[in-house]
């Protein structure tokens, strides 16, 4: 294998597996050390240049840097990422005075936004500092779209919701709530500079040919618009005997809601196997412990109506086959239909787009699912005018999703202003910085904890089923989250080897607690991996190899399994192992006015 070339900043990137996974790519070992630090301001404003709304993802993100934590390797449970930015939020202080502060100057341009959600609120506190005039529309009261109308109050309090939206609408925003845009071409014709599409997923997926659903259709209600019903309280109450279908987190929102307003006997059927669940496993565990029944591996076959009035639904069991490529096929076990009593049904199966408001004639193509082409890298669409992002774009996804949309499209709505080329992006901010203090001192707490992953404490059950807006999760305590921020591994803290100074010693490779380090003879990649001290099975992560020894080795390290403890460095006699903290920070068209915080020990 040719020497790894570590000057491509998506090297380093991609060993700090957790911001390598988050589509906005937040610093995570960053805003952890400073909350270990009861820097909880400075955590805020690292993961606020990111992802926009620590406070509201750090209760509702989707999570995708937890499974890829490297303590998961371990075979233990992964960092409590998403509920230590939590912490940042709510142990914050001011943190407004650290925002860009209006007005701005102007610079000429007006950008239209439709639809109020995270990534339309992103491109407007990306673009707002720049001088853009940002007129946004949405036809809910207030900002926030699907945060606000989808995701219940007892998981994502008003108050919190409302102060990281004020943020970004403070700065200038013009805003025209409660106003439906249903001409795309009348839009246009105002002469903005740029429209961006940010309206979501808002139609909730039906069962139209079931029969009985037009019978029973008083009291067969579509899962998201139920929901927002309840956030707008249009909706306060439930009967008593409630089925959910479907799996996801929707159907895990609108089953513990149905609880809270008055649903005894509330359960969720699924036609998938209950470990197929699209809903987060957290998810699940809480619907659980609010007596909810799961009921999985059960296909709808009609809504029992009678003398007008719902009274259950009938199922057919299944059970799940896998093929050699893990497809899965439902078939019938041969048993007796099922029926299961109910007094209201809410269909939670699912999201779609829904452009009736775009006219057809505009130069904007849509694919063959009625969806607008869009360009991946540039969220332009074929309208050159028009961007989209978030759900709007490429279909539902989740908040940190849209907002890493936003953030794209702000830069190219912004080099489309400027007359300049989309697809010549801006490269990522990156810093590599040593941490050495002295021969075996590290500017940073090196140690590895064993402690398992600390449990976040919940209100009492008997509390926050009464009370829609008793938000259920308490959050840590400080000290508690201090415990957990000392079992990361600070992943961006890299072992940077220089060949020169090598002498071959192998004391690195003999303190190795993982064995990631191996002196050998060079070869192709596939059989220089399993050479290893330990063969590296996983593909997906690179290898580190360095230049030619002069005993005509190289030193071959498994990115995958290195723990970043320091020992190689603290054990090396000539310095060629260096812990060396990498700061890697996606280049957006709204920069911090000064550098991310830093934080000595």
């Amino acid at each position: 294998m040719k020497p790894t070339n570590t000057q491509n900043p998506e090297y380093y990137h991609k060993v700090v597996d957790c911001q390598y996974a988050c589509p906005a790519h937040t610093p995570v070992p960053e805003y952890i050390r400073l909350i270990a630090a009861e820097k909880y301001t400075e955590a805020y404003m690292v993961n606020w240049e990111s992802n926009v709304f620590p406070g509201i993802l750090g209760r509702t993100c989707d999570r995708p840097c937890e499974p890829a934590c490297r303590r998961v390797r371990v075979e233990e449970e992964p960092v409590a990422i998403c509920r230590l930015k939590r912490v940042a939020a709510d142990n914050k202080g001011d943190v407004k005075q650290y925002m860009p502060q209006g007005p701005f100057t102007p610079n000429g341009k007006k950008v239209c936004l439709i639809g109020g959600g995270p990534a339309s609120l992103t491109v407007a506190r990306d673009l707002a500092p720049l001088g853009y005039e940002i007129h946004l529309y949405d036809e809910q009261i207030a900002g926030g779209g699907m945060m606000r109308s989808q995701i219940p109050s007892f998981r994502l309090p008003e108050e919190v919701l409302n102060e990281e939206v004020n943020y970004i609408l403070d700065m200038g925003i013009q805003t025209q709530f409660l106003t439906y845009v249903d001409s795309l071409k009348s839009i246009l014709s105002k002469n903005y500079d740029a429209v961006f599409v940010g309206t979501g997923a808002p139609k909730g997926r039906d069962l139209p040919k079931l029969p009985g659903r037009k019978e029973g259709d008083k009291f067969i209600h579509i899962g998201i618009e139920w929901l927002a019903g309840v956030a707008f309280e249009h909706n306060k109450s439930i009967g008593k005997r409630v089925i959910v279908l479907g799996g996801g987190n929707t159907a895990m929102d609108c089953c513990r809601t149905s609880r809270r307003l008055g649903g005894k006997e509330v359960k969720v059927v699924v036609r998938s196997p209950f470990e197929d669940m699209k809903a987060s496993p957290w998810e699940k565990e809480d619907a659980l412990h609010e007596d909810i029944q799961i009921i999985d591996n059960h296909v709808p076959l009609s809504f029992e109506v009678l003398n007008g009035k719902l009274i259950g639904m009938k199922f057919q069991k299944v059970k799940a086959l896998y093929d050699e490529n893990g497809k899965r096929s439902l078939l019938p076990t041969g048993e007796s239909d099922v029926l299961i009593e109910a007094d209201e049904v809410l269909i939670a199966i699912g999201q779609e787009n829904s452009f009736p408001w775009i006219e057809r004639d505009l130069g904007l193509e849509f694919d063959q699912w009625n969806m607008p082409v869009v360009d991946k890298l540039t969220f332009q669409s074929t309208h050159p005018k028009v961007f989209f992002g978030g759900d709007a774009a490429f279909g539902p996804e989740n908040v940190i999703t849209a907002v890493a949309h936003g953030h794209q499209a702000a830069v190219s709505i912004h080099l489309f202003c400027e007359g300049k080329n989309l697809r010549e992006r801006p490269s990522p901010y990156t810093n590599l910085v040593s941490q050495k203090m002295g021969i075996h001192e590290w500017s940073y707490d090196s140690g590895i904890a064993i402690d398992q992953r600390f449990v976040v404490p919940q209100a009492e059950k008997a509390i926050t089923l009464k009370d829609r807006k008793k938000e259920v999760e308490l959050g840590f305590d400080v000290q508690t989250a201090f415990k957990e921020t000392q079992r990361c591994l600070n992943c961006d803290v890299q072992t940077v080897f220089t060949a020169d100074r090598c002498i071959e010693c192998d004391a690195c490779m003999d303190v190795c607690p993982t064995s990631c380090i191996t002196f050998t003879a060079n070869a192709e990649e596939p059989e220089l991996r399993q050479k290893l001290l330990v063969p590296a099975e996983n593909h997906t992560q690179d290898l580190l190899v360095s230049e030619g020894l002069k005993t005509g080795r190289v030193m071959v390290k498994d990115e995958d399994v290195c723990l970043h403890c320091g020992l190689c460095a603290e054990r090396c006699p000539t310095s060629a192992w260096d812990m060396q903290k990498f700061l890697y920070s996606v280049t957006k068209a709204y920069q911090m006015p000064e550098p991310l915080p830093q934080i000595s020990k």
